[in-house]
């Protein structure tokens, strides 16, 4: 994935009603007018998102009809879930220096106690 697809993803990502659209594309493909239900927005408001996803290659619309209906691209969503994990690494091994750091600050600690007790 280049850098300015994975900016457009995440750009994307970062709007509350875009993840609430692609959560709900999950379970399937949905008409805009479908889309736009649970929100208090305009059409054309639910369209600008949806454009949004869209050029980030998160979605993609057909053409059903009269509709065009919308549906989720796993592909990207896995490219991006690809870059995360590539530092999921570097997280566990600062958690690790935490949980170590805390386990001795808790055994000092510990023994400071002891010591005043006596």
């Amino acid at each position: 994935m280049n850098p300015n697809q994975l900016d457009l993803a995440f750009a994307a990502l970062a709007d509350p009603t875009r993840r609430a659209i692609l959560s709900r594309l999950a379970s399937g493909e949905a008409t805009v007018t479908e889309l736009a239900e649970p929100f208090d927005m305009t059409q054309p408001s639910i369209s600008k998102h949806l454009k949004v996803l869209e050029l980030a290659g998160l979605i993609s619309r057909g053409r059903s009809a009269q509709t065009r209906p919308c549906r989720l691209e796993t592909s990207r969503l896995k490219d991006v879930a690809q870059w995360v994990d590539a530092y999921r690494s570097l997280w566990e091994q600062s958690f690790d220096r935490l949980d170590t750091f805390l386990q001795s600050t808790q055994a000092t600690s510990k023994k400071g106690k002891k010591h005043a007790l006596k």
